[in-house]
C-alpha cells in the first residue's frame, strides 16, 4: 500500500485541511498506517498534481488562510482500482522481539522495562480506541451500528486496531513476566 491510498481513505469523510488531516491520520489511521505530517503535505500536493484530490483556497481574517483537500472521482477510482488488487500479508518488524529474541544471553532488565513501557502505552491506546468506538457509534449498539452505520470503514479500522493492541499488551504482560520469573530463579541459583 502507499501512502496515497491511506490519505485519500482518510478524505473520504469530508474536505480536510493538511492539518486536519495529520490529526485525523493520528487517531483514525495511525493504527494501521504511520505517516509523519510533512510526509502528508507532500503526499497531498502530488495527489492534488495527479488529479486525485481537489484543492481549495479558504481565507481567514485572523489566521493565514489554508487550503481544504477533498478526494475527486479519479480519487475514488484510485481506491477502487487499489482495493481490487491483492494485498500482500502483513509482518511483524520489530526490535523489542529481536531483544526478547536475545534474552537467553543478554541482561533482561532494560527489557523487561521496555516490554512494561509498551504495555502501558498499550494500554493508553485501548482507552483511545474504546473512546473513538463510542464515538462513532453515538448511541447505538455495536451490532446495530455494524448493520445499519453510515460509514463503517474507520470504524472496523479502529475494531482491528483495539484488537492488535490488547494483544500487543497481553503478550508483555505476559512475557515481562516470564522473564521476571526467570531471572528470579536463575539469582537464586
Amino acid at each position: 500500500m502507499a501512502l496515497r491510498h491511506a490519505v485519500l481513505a482518510a478524505l473520504l469523510d469530508g474536505e480536510y485541511s493538511g492539518y486536519q488531516l495529520a490529526k485525523a491520520f493520528d487517531i483514525g489511521v495511525a493504527n494501521f498506517w504511520h505517516a509523519l505530517p510533512q510526509q502528508l503535505y507532500a503526499e497531498l500536493a502530488k495527489l492534488e498534481k495527479d488529479g486525485l484530490v481537489a484543492g481549495r483556497q479558504v481565507v481567514q481574517e485572523t489566521r493565514p488562510n489554508k487550503r481544504l483537500f477533498r478526494v475527486t472521482d479519479a480519487g475514488l477510482a484510485e481506491l477502487e482500482d487499489f482495493a481490487a488488487t491483492l494485498s500482500k500479508p502483513s509482518f511483524i518488524r520489530d526490535d523489542l522481539l529481536v531483544k526478547v529474541q536475545a534474552a537467553d544471553h543478554i541482561g533482561v532488565g532494560p527489557v523487561i522495562e521496555q516490554l512494561d513501557d509498551r504495555a502501558s502505552a498499550a494500554g493508553a491506546r485501548i482507552e483511545l480506541f474504546g473512546n473513538l468506538l463510542r464515538q462513532m457509534r453515538g448511541d447505538a449498539d455495536e451490532e446495530e451500528f455494524l448493520l445499519r452505520g453510515e460509514r463503517i470503514g474507520p470504524y472496523l479500522t479502529c475494531l482491528r486496531g483495539l484488537a492488535f493492541e490488547q494483544e500487543h499488551r497481553d503478550w508483555c504482560l505476559r512475557i515481562s513476566a516470564v522473564l521476571r520469573e526467570r531471572r528470579t530463579v536463575h539469582e537464586q541459583r
